[in-house]
């Protein structure tokens, strides 16, 4: 039997162990605190037990200050290992187009080029993600509950559905290690997904904002624009999006009738928030 180690059960990490356990695999994950059928992150014998019966590791759990707290605390070793990394690694390319032979560390998110660095010298599959969105965090349940806003800025980003990245994860568990970049095919502003948003909901479009009104945080998204390339995940993996472009995504979501997804909660600090 195929098992997996998950480090950091976040939403994108809960939503491929669903995936997999309808595939038969025995899928186990850890939390800072252990809630639910999950183990404590700092309970080592239970962990080391899992990774020493595990054929996949995965960890999704971002840097904490300049370390990763996994690899700081395990001597990570399976058959195959895997790592959810993020596209802030390649920092800002004024909106021009980055793949994965392009330098990063240079931009905002230094600790997780870091990391990112780390697991490839490691061997790892490292999946650098750019904005996630899925059943109960898209910008339709933003534009529904009031929070969201178009900021007046002419950024370009890339984004991804979470089935994506789960398809995109599994497709690489029979290909070479190595980075590789999971993004939809069709960058675009922020602007453009949040009023075809308010337009699948017969909503009128909310509001701009300027972008100095913006917490720190999200005034550095802003200040990172980046057209990401999928080239080498569909040439070697052989994958392709589900969700081709933010209208699909956003139109499969809207269709969906389903109740959010415990998976969907905001995860503890230790877990993938992305």
């Amino acid at each position: 039997m195929s098992r997996l180690l998950i480090f950091g059960m976040g939403y994108t990490a809960n939503a491929l162990a669903a995936r997999l356990r309808t595939e038969g695999w025995r899928v186990t994950g850890t939390t800072r605190d252990g809630r639910g059928d999950t183990l404590r992150f700092d309970d080592r014998d239970a962990v080391l037990a899992e990774m020493a019966a595990a054929t996949h590791i995965l960890s999704s759990v971002p840097p904490e200050g300049e370390d990763d707290p996994v690899l700081a605390a395990y001597d990570v070793q399976a058959r195959w290992v895997g790592y959810l990394s993020s596209t802030g690694v390649y920092g800002d390319t004024g909106g021009a187009w980055v793949d994965e032979s392009a330098p990063t560390g240079g931009g905002r998110r230094k600790a997780r080029a870091a990391a990112d660095a780390a697991w490839l010298a490691r061997g790892a599959h490292v999946f650098r993600l750019p904005g996630i969105y899925g059943p109960g965090r898209s910008p339709l349940n933003k534009v529904r509950d009031g929070s969201a806003h178009r900021v007046d800025t002419s950024g370009v980003f890339s984004r991804v559905h979470v089935d994506d990245i789960v398809t995109g994860v599994i497709a690489a568990f029979d290909a070479p290690p190595g980075a590789y970049n999971l993004a939809d095919d069709l960058p675009c502003s922020q602007n453009a997904v949040i009023e075809f948003a308010a337009e699948l909901l017969g909503l009128a479009p909310p509001p701009f904002v300027p972008v100095e009104s913006l917490s720190p945080m999200a005034r550095g998204f802003h200040a990172e624009n980046r057209r990401v390339a999928n080239a080498k995940a569909k040439r070697v993996l052989g994958w392709r999006p589900i969700h081709p472009d933010y209208r699909f995504g956003l139109r499969a979501l809207s269709a969906m009738t389903s109740p959010t997804p415990a998976s969907a909660a905001p995860a503890p600090a230790s877990s993938d928030q992305r």
